[in-house]
């Protein structure tokens, strides 16, 4: 019996294949079947020439693949011996089910192997010229998926008001219920907030506002097929400064992206 294939489970960053990892690239070009996800961009999958492509992607409301079957399917795949990437968005590990996948691997006797990919909870708010962390604004930043009110809802409410940059990622459905948490929580009205819309590709746009204003703000009117994240603190104010000194306009997937009036 040949011994098993390797599964690599790759990170493509937040969508500009420019931002894949030299490691991402060349499991890539050595691959024989690549597993991709919903937000995936297509430019990435040419650095795969030989490998057959399965789209597996999952996006809210929709049909999809189911998750064990996803499994199923890679390890079927290794155990012919085959080079398998499950090249997934942003970082495998960073609510990409990425820890499901290489559990149910090694239950397998699959060899896997983690290639960390550029997380777009820090992708999105820098290509927005947004920093995370900032010296005298914030020393520090909580991650929470905006999917469940239940999942993020105990997290939010641990920081003291303004003691940390609050990123949500898959959060456009929810920034009402987000916005009105912290203000409950005693965040200023005031706080500056940013709504990020599909970071890391020519169809990025930014809203800039307050945490008052988050929930009610304008949007594209495709916006509910537009993956979205919430940046909220401080240092969000940061944008505004460099915007102000006039810093050089790069395409729409480069820092500052355009802003939703655009």
């Amino acid at each position: 019996m040949s011994s098993p294939g390797l599964v690599s489970l790759v990170g493509a960053g937040p969508g500009d294949p420019e931002l894949l990892t030299v490691r991402a690239v060349a499991r890539l070009a050595a691959a024989d079947v690549v597993f991709y996800d919903a937000l995936v961009d297509q430019a990435a999958l040419r650095h795969a020439p030989r490998a057959r492509w399965a789209y597996v992607g999952k996006r809210a409301g929709r049909p999809s693949i189911s998750q064990a079957t996803i499994e199923r399917l890679m390890i079927r795949r290794a155990l012919r011996g085959e080079r398998v990437v499950r090249l997934k968005s942003g970082d495998p590990f960073v609510f990409g089910r990425g820890g499901e996948e290489a559990l149910a691997l090694a239950a397998a006797g699959i060899p896997c192997e983690v290639v960390p990919g550029v997380s777009t909870a820090l992708a999105a708010p820098g290509l927005a010229g947004i920093p995370v962390t900032h010296r005298g604004l914030s020393t520090a930043f909580v991650v929470v998926s905006g999917h469940a009110e239940t999942a993020f809802t105990p997290v939010l409410a641990s920081p003291e008001p303004g003691a940390a940059t609050v990123v949500v990622l898959m959060g456009l459905q929810t920034r009402t219920l987000v916005a009105g948490l912290l203000l409950a929580r005693g965040w200023s009205a005031d706080t500056p907030a940013a709504l990020l819309l599909s970071a890391g590709t020519t169809e990025a746009r930014c809203w800039r506002g307050t945490l008052a204003e988050l929930g009610s703000c304008d949007l594209p009117e495709r916006h509910p097929t537009l993956p979205g994240v919430l940046v909220i603190g401080a240092s969000v104010g940061v944008a505004d400064q460099l915007e102000a000194l006039a810093a050089p306009r790069l395409p729409a997937s480069g820092m500052l992206g355009a802003r939703l009036s655009d």
